[in-house]
């Protein structure tokens, strides 16, 4: 078998529909379509435009300042995408360095297509953030690719301005393509980082509906770069394998969209409220460590080292804090 389940995906499946707080919930509580004054009786459930609807491209090129829509290909989530890009770049034998930790398709993809995969670690002693020259010295020269996640999933952590502008300086020297999945963007609690895509022919920017704006269910995401070439390539890809979109995923979208900065903004008073209520949590867990994250709706605790017993003990523990303080209040 050349792809390996995802244990997440089997762990969400098992457990997210039978649980009444899911405090590992990676995006903004989910928008119901009611909340959208949206009809779409007139929408015509016909085949989609390859690229996506123009509508939703332009929509979405706004984020993109200097790419034109046609620079922009909608796909089914943000999981189709990671996927055609890396397999529009990446052969059996070709090296790719995935930062880590990270959503597990970035790593699993180019493994099952053959490739040789290397983790570049965030640590929690470095507050998570990426340190730039270990990154160089793991490249190689069968390196294709590169793939980073900022606000990064699942710790939080940012890389800054200069950085993003050196790691894509770094790629295109070595000529690399570089993927930078920008799904939190819009929930980064400080200056949003300008989009990789728009710095550099060589990266490519992927975001979506899923975590941000709370529409994970119409499966809408989409990839940005002035690559021809590999707009071209995944283009290919993904004619065999979902050929278009959903036509009532892209109307929805493009509806959220013409209000982004209406849901934007509920979402940000959301996740800023409910990160000052984990804020006051941790501070009194004391066997617990954190790095508190700089953008997102997720960050990545651990365990003190000085904790007594088991760490199974300990799971059990935290899980029971954990519902005593969600069963406290609501918190969505």
């Amino acid at each position: 078998m050349w792809f390996k389940r995802m244990s997440l995906e089997d762990w969400f499946d098992a457990h997210q529909y039978r649980t009444r707080f899911d405090v590992g919930e990676s995006a903004v509580k989910f928008v119901k379509l009611g909340e959208l004054g949206l009809d779409l009786r007139s929408i015509p459930l016909r085949y989609g435009y390859h690229t996506g609807q123009p509508a939703l491209r332009e929509q979405i090129v706004q984020d993109y300042p200097g790419l034109a829509p046609d620079e922009v290909l909608v796909t089914s989530g943000g999981a189709e995408a990671i996927f055609a890009i890396t397999a529009a770049l990446v052969k059996p034998g070709d090296h790719v360095i995935v930062e880590h930790p990270n959503y597990p398709s970035t790593y699993e993809v180019p493994r099952g297509l053959g490739a040789e995969v290397s983790l570049f670690k965030l640590r929690f002693e470095e507050a998570f953030r990426p340190d730039l020259d270990r990154l160089a010295c793991m490249i190689q020269p069968n390196t294709k690719l590169i793939v980073f996640t900022h606000p990064n999933n699942p710790t939080g952590s940012m890389i800054s301005e200069d950085d993003l502008r050196r790691l894509v300086q770094l790629a295109e020297s070595r000529r690399i393509h570089l993927l930078f999945d920008e799904t939190y963007r819009h929930l980064t609690f400080g200056e949003k980082l300008p989009a990789a895509a728009t710095l550099s022919p060589w990266a490519i920017s992927i975001a979506g509906m899923s975590k941000c704006y709370g529409l994970p269910g119409i499966r809408i995401g989409w990839l940005a770069t002035r690559s021809r070439d590999v707009l071209d390539c995944v283009l290919a890809i993904r004619e065999q394998v979902s050929i278009t979109n959903t036509a009532l995923g892209e109307a929805i979208a493009i509806a959220l969209l013409k209000r982004r900065d209406e849901f934007l903004g509920k979402a940000r008073v959301h996740v800023e409220r409910n990160l000052v209520i984990v804020r006051d949590w941790m501070a009194s867990q004391h066997w617990l460590g954190w790095v508190p994250p700089s953008g997102g709706v997720v960050f990545s605790p651990r365990i003190r080292a000085e904790w007594p017993g088991d760490p199974e003990s300990a799971v059990h523990v935290a899980c029971h804090r954990a519902r005593s303080f969600c069963d406290s209040g609501p918190l969505l």
